[in-house]
């Protein structure tokens, strides 16, 4: 019996499996292939597992996140508030008082509006924040991957008009500008395409110091580091990227050597994405004019929900058993969109047989429609190993304001 069936028999299924020791190889991994002195923020949207986030930590991560629930959950993975970084374009007031409360004074800024929310939220507690102005720049480097600068969007401020405002955001009071936000694009597996956008952030940020005078304490260029989602693989690796990166700051902002700029990147599936491992049983296997359909207890309320903003579930998940029986994985939802594979390749199966889905730490049980027709969220285990560390369940209910 494997680790998986074992597991799944004493906790059932649907169950997420988090290994951290695989989440430490991938920690150690994406230091090594940064220059040293680099800061790494885990990016908790990809997974706010406390576990998880703890072990990040314990190798030396900074949270990054974008709600107070985030917030929470890093504050009981042990990130001091220090190091945290606050973004997103949709602060409310009552997130930055509750923020700033916790002892967060790092914040990414969107625009004029969202830094003097800030500030203001800053000096009803008495003291300033410090407050990294993302730039949302009118151009990018590679075609690759998921753009996120060069078009109109929420976020960011558009450098083009940084010469007009640069002096209305050094006025905000409750607010300093200590840096500036890069986030250029996503899951980039080309290397070349990564370098090149990392390129242009980095001449981008030395050209708005020279011409606006835009600070450059702290400067984030991003993330983009490309691992498998929900399908067999292995992280990206990106051989010439630590020292193309160490040439690149060399040329545009030589004083890093000496610490002069703090330099940080930010990641969330990288870090995260290959600990992960969905069990999933069979519930039924039935035949429809000539088609062969896996039904399992695990649909798009377990895995990949949230495909619809195009960025999540690949064309197929992918499982680790190969078989040469065609079939469609499909999910226990009443909707015919509750499919996670149209073309399997699997074995004979029957009802009560388990399926594993690799590579699913990142974007899984909080980026799925949990709640949707009312099934209960799958168990998270976390392991060491063969050492369960934790088992858990998130728990949604109905909590009444005003009784009815």
């Amino acid at each position: 019996m494997s680790k998986y069936d074992e597991l799944a028999a004493r906790f059932g299924t649907p169950a997420y499996v988090y290994d951290l020791d695989v989440t430490a190889q991938s920690r150690a991994q994406l230091f090594g292939l940064l220059p040293e002195g680099f800061a790494v923020y885990y990016a908790l949207k990809a997974n706010p597992h406390p576990e998880i986030a703890r072990e990040l930590r314990e190798g030396g991560c900074r949270a990054e996140i974008s709600s107070t629930g985030e917030l929470a959950n890093a504050l009981t993975a042990g990130f001091a508030p220090e190091d945290i970084l606050y973004t997103g374009p949709g602060k409310t007031d009552g997130e930055l008082d509750t923020a700033i409360a916790a002892g967060v004074r790092l914040f990414s800024v969107e625009s004029l509006t969202d830094l003097q929310h800030v500030g203001a939220a800053a000096e009803r507690q008495d003291t300033v924040a410090r407050c990294l102005l993302r730039v949302n720049t009118t151009q990018g480097s590679a075609s690759t991957g998921i753009r996120m600068m060069g078009r109109p969007s929420q976020f960011g401020v558009d450098a083009e008009t940084l010469p007009e405002l640069m002096p209305l955001f050094k006025a905000v009071t409750g607010a300093k500008i200590v840096g500036a936000h890069f986030f250029t694009m996503s899951n980039a597996q080309d290397e070349d395409a990564l370098l090149g956008e990392y390129e242009f952030v980095l001449q981008s940020a030395a050209q708005l110091r020279q011409e606006v005078g835009l600070p450059l304490e702290l400067l984030d260029i991003g993330g983009g580091f490309s691992s498998p989602y929900a399908v067999p693989g292995e992280r990206t690796d990106y051989p010439k990227l630590r020292n193309g990166l160490e040439q690149l700051l060399d040329l545009y902002l030589p004083e890093w050597r000496s610490g002069a700029v703090e330099l940080a990147c930010e990641s969330g599936r990288y870090l995260s994405g290959t600990c992960g491992t969905l069990l999933a049983g069979v519930v039924n296997v039935k035949e429809s004019r000539g088609h062969r359909f896996v039904i399992l207890d695990a649909g798009i309320n377990v895995v990949g929900g949230l495909s619809g903003i195009g960025r999540l579930l690949p064309a197929a998940v992918g499982v680790d058993q190969a078989g040469d029986n065609p079939g469609q994985l499909v999910g226990p939802l009443c909707t015919p969109g509750d499919s996670l594979s149209k073309a399997a390749k699997l074995p004979e199966l029957s009802a009560g047989d388990l399926l594993t889905v690799p590579n699913v730490g990142a974007y899984g049980v909080t980026a799925s429609l949990i709640s949707f027709l009312g099934r209960p969220a799958p168990t998270e285990v976390v392991v060491r190993g063969d050492e369960v560390i934790s088992v858990s369940r998130l728990d949604y209910q109905r909590a009444y304001e005003v009784s009815p």
